[in-house]
């Protein structure tokens, strides 16, 4: 019944999401038939599991307010001020609009990599990318597989020495650093990519040929630049460029040498203890010096900012719910009882690794709960069957990076949240970018390395 329970909530989760029912209620409901079936208490269930636990909604959503607020009004203010606009028209002049999901790939790519929490990089890339969709004629739904391509997937967990939370979590763990598993991660880097960007053309010449183009929805504000003063994009670029400043400058700064031990200034520390409040300062900052650059929004700043915060709430408490359900789940009998019986399954000690990372983070639909449920849990017996600690680290790092992305994934909800469209639009195209590819490439290397 425990097995049950668990394995019909997931699945009706992924039914409602793909059916367009409300994320929030379609999270409480499936958790009641976990909590039913496995006889969880239910209000402990309700106001701590689900609200204020470990994995809870409230939890994740009280950790990433600022963040998503300051990413919301970042992204206003650069859509209203045209800058986003004026720097996506420069790159399609240089590189031609046809690029526009190249150039969508790499740039969140080069901000996840840099350290840029994924939300955020959502929140930047999302006004340039809606200029480059127009510009180039392309479907959102491929915009979104490019997002989650550059900001998902490689950079997120297969690229050695990425400060991804997965990346910290597995080093943390295990006691090995970021670049553990270096070629493992590089090979499986590429693949990812290479694939992923094939997919992605294919899918573009397809919809050329079947005149699918791009359609903006209720909510997206493109402004036609023949009525418009747009600025220059040097000037657009600012803003853009003090956020990415901010933010990575103190990891390269610490690594000086004029900073080592205890001569680190306080405001490095702070920098480097806070990935969260840190990004969402540089944010902040950075829409400030827009306001200051961008004379067209001058006027009506406060009610711009405003609009920004309220933008953030329906996908901050979307994401939220999805995270509650996780955990509720993880604290069922019969999530222990799987992750006891996963490891004495007669399979390769890699393969059964891949499963036990896969299966947690496809229940809990979250990556990073899904690891550090596998590290807390199953990653000491999977140590003494002999697996080496980098591979170890490397390969459960990759694998938690696949079956998360379910649809009821916390980060999927968020991006179709964001860009404003349902998982019948777009999550198969997400999907295979974020599920079936890495997880092939997983499969691949656990092969090659056997």
């Amino acid at each position: 019944m425990e097995y049950l329970g668990i394995l019909s909530s997931v699945v009706l989760l992924i039914w409602l999401a793909l059916r367009g029912v409300n994320i929030i209620f379609a999270s409480i409901l499936c958790s009641l038939v976990v909590i039913v079936t496995n006889g969880l208490p239910i209000g402990q269930a309700l106001s701590d599991y689900y609200t204020f636990g470990p994995l809870g909604a409230f939890t994740f959503a009280g950790k990433f307010f600022i963040l998503f607020m300051a990413g919301a009004i970042f992204g206003k203010v650069m859509g209203e001020s045209h800058a986003a606009a004026s720097i996506a028209l420069a790159l399609i002049r240089r590189l031609g609009s046809h690029r526009a999901l190249l150039i969508t790939t790499l740039a969140c790519a080069l901000l996840t990599y840099g350290g840029v929490v994924v939300f955020v990089v959502i929140f930047a890339m999302y006004p340039l990318g809606l200029k480059l969709l127009q510009e180039a004629n392309i479907p959102k739904r491929l915009f979104a597989g490019a997002i989650a391509l550059g900001a998902g997937t490689f950079t997120l967990t297969a690229l050695p020495g990425t400060p991804s939370i997965h990346n910290v979590i597995s080093a943390t763990a295990l006691g090995t650093d970021l670049f553990a598993g270096f070629w493992e991660g590089i090979a499986g880097g590429a693949l990812m990519l290479i694939a992923g960007l094939w997919y992605l053309e294919r899918e573009r010449k397809i919809a050329i040929a079947r005149g699918e183009g791009f359609v903006p929805g209720p909510n997206d504000k493109i402004t036609n630049p023949d009525n418009h003063d747009y600025p220059h994009w040097v000037l657009s670029s600012i803003p853009l460029i003090i956020v990415l400043s901010c933010i990575i400058a103190p990891r390269i700064l610490s690594g000086l040498t004029i900073f080592e031990g205890e001569n680190l200034p306080s405001i490095l520390k702070f920098a480097i203890s806070q990935p969260i409040i840190w990004p969402s300062l540089s944010l902040l900052i950075g829409s400030v010096a827009a306001v200051i650059i961008f004379s067209n929004i001058r006027r009506n700043t406060l009610k711009v900012m405003g609009e920004g915060s309220h933008d953030s709430i329906f996908p901050l408490i979307n994401t939220a719910a999805v995270i509650g359900f996780g955990g509720v789940v993880s604290h069922t009998e019969g999530f222990a009882q799987f992750s006891a019986w996963i490891l004495n399954v007669d399979m390769p000690p890699l393969l059964s690794m891949f499963v036990s990372v896969s299966l947690a983070s496809a229940i809990t639909g979250s990556s990073s709960g899904g690891l550090q449920i596998f590290m807390q849990t199953m990653a000491p017996r999977y140590l003494e069957m002999g697996i080496d600690v980098e591979t170890l680290h490397r390969i459960t790092t990759m694998a938690s990076g696949g079956f998360d992305s379910l649809p009821h994934c916390g980060a999927i909800v968020a991006t179709l949240a964001i860009t404003g469209m349902t998982h019948k639009e777009a999550y198969k195209d997400v999907g295979i970018i974020t599920v079936v590819i890495p997880v092939i490439t997983t499969l691949l290397l656990i092969f090659a390395i056997s």
